[in-house]
């Protein structure tokens, strides 16, 4: 039985995977009140059959349209993370957990009706073309979203590696729109990089999202930073929406002792609990951390940034994270397709929930939108690192990023010290 955690803020998720029949199983041994299911699934049965033998256009009204619209309303009306998803909705699922896929590399989730960026990936054509976290999408190849559905429009930017797609954006910092043509290009998410040593061997490494391969990325980045000298380390999750909680336990199992919860999650069930302990056996990183986070870091990233604020582990420093803490189960149905179910909550080794509060930074630097999105711009084209190439290019000049700032100030002082951040009073637990 295939096992998925997943963590994403606009349709990231956290799941188990089951099969229908698992589900059956568990309706025969009397976990669901069959006389209230069988009266509630033949009343079901009841409105369509009398839809499909009397509404006007009959193309409209086939059972197995009717059927996949009736599964999308009951899964749909839960919660914005639950969903039903028809074959082809599953397999840009299956693409997304394995980080790689056809497309324009930007996440989008649906708000207040409009189909809005979370984030672009960086390396991806979004993000070089400068679309921005928060802009709107307005139209695709010409034509107005009209009653947007953000499996159809992820399922319209994807596509075979080397098409074309024209879209037009919507910035509500500017009010002005912008059309742009992207080539979808292979989208393989590199989701732990920037690796590099900054003055005074502070390490730093930048996630973008939390996917199959990140904790070994992150392991060999660790290792890389140790080799050239590192004595701090910062940890840049601005902007990651989330991903595979299994990863986000792999990246914050370096700084727990083996057996120390990391973090659990809660169903409806006293019984439903799940934990999440470090199980490697190398003892914890023990040096000065801190953790970068804005409105953007959400799910898989809050367990990370959240664990670590918990425990003592790092200093937070930025803006209050996004607030994602549910737990979806994936589970597999018929023909390929599928269904994402909220089952619980996920909770920080003390027993916090981030869901709806998100995690309030330790040191607390608020930027404004503009150098925000400046900075974001700065750390995902490294194909621009020069001021005056920066300027030239997108005719702003490059934003002190005063988040990182602090993170190192922070750091600096720790290690003046000879010990941990002071925003983080007890010290990580030693070998």
């Amino acid at each position: 039985m295939l096992k998925r955690i997943l963590a994403i803020a606009a349709g990231v998720f956290l799941g188990t995977v089951l099969s229908l029949g698992a589900a059956r199983m568990a309706a025969a041994w009397g976990f669901w009140p069959n006389r209230d299911l069988e009266k509630s699934s033949g009343y079901v049965r009841e409105v369509l059959k009398l839809v499909n033998e009397n509404y006007v256009e009959a193309g409209e009204a086939s059972l197995p349209k009717l059927t996949q619209a009736a599964l999308r309303g009951i899964v749909g009306s839960l919660d914005p993370h639950s969903e039903y998803m028809d074959a082809r909705e599953y397999k840009a699922l299956t693409e997304e957990i394995s980080s790689e896929f056809g497309g324009i590399g930007v996440q989008v989730e649906l708000r207040n009706g409009s189909i809005v960026v979370i984030a672009p990936i960086a390396g991806t054509p979004g993000a070089r073309a400068g679309v921005l976290r928060g802009d709107q999408i307005v139209r695709i190849e010409g034509a107005k979203i009209e009653k947007p559905s953000i499996d159809d429009v992820v399922g319209r930017l994807r596509g075979k590696p080397g098409t074309k797609v024209t879209l037009s954006f919507f910035r509500p910092s500017t009010k002005k729109e912008f059309t742009v043509t992207l080539v979808r290009e292979k989208i393989k998410v590199e989701s732990v990089r920037a690796v590099h040593l900054l003055p005074g061997g502070i390490g730093y490494v930048q996630l973008t999202q939390f996917s199959e391969h990140t904790g070994e990325e992150f392991i060999n980045a660790l290792n890389k930073l140790n080799d050239q000298g590192m004595n701090a380390l910062i940890i840049d999750l601005r902007d990651n929406p989330g991903g595979l909680l299994d990863a986000a336990v792999e990246v914050a199992e370096p700084f727990f002792k083996k057996g120390e919860l990391i973090v659990y999650t809660q169903g409806r069930r006293r019984e439903d609990r799940d934990e999440y302990r470090a199980s490697a056996p190398e003892p914890p990183l023990d040096i000065p951390v801190a953790v970068l986070i804005n409105a953007g870091t959400a799910s898989a990233a809050e367990i990370v940034s959240g664990a670590l604020k918990d425990t003592h582990r790092a200093v937070i420093v930025g803006e209050r994270s996004f607030g994602k803490g549910s737990v979806q189960t994936i589970i597999d149905l018929r023909n390929g397709e599928g269904m994402r179910l909220t089952t619980a909550r996920y909770y920080t080794p003390s027993g916090i929930t981030l869901h709806e509060h998100g995690v309030v930074p330790d040191v607390e630097v608020v930027m404004s939108q503009a150098d925000d999105q400046n900075v974001r711009l700065q750390h995902s084209r490294d194909d621009v690192s020069d001021p005056a190439d920066f300027k030239e290019r997108f005719d702003i000049d490059a934003a002190p990023d005063r988040q990182l700032a602090a993170a190192e100030a922070v750091l600096r002082a720790a290690l003046l010290l000879g010990a941990n951040p002071p925003a983080a009073p007890a010290s990580p637990a030693k070998p």
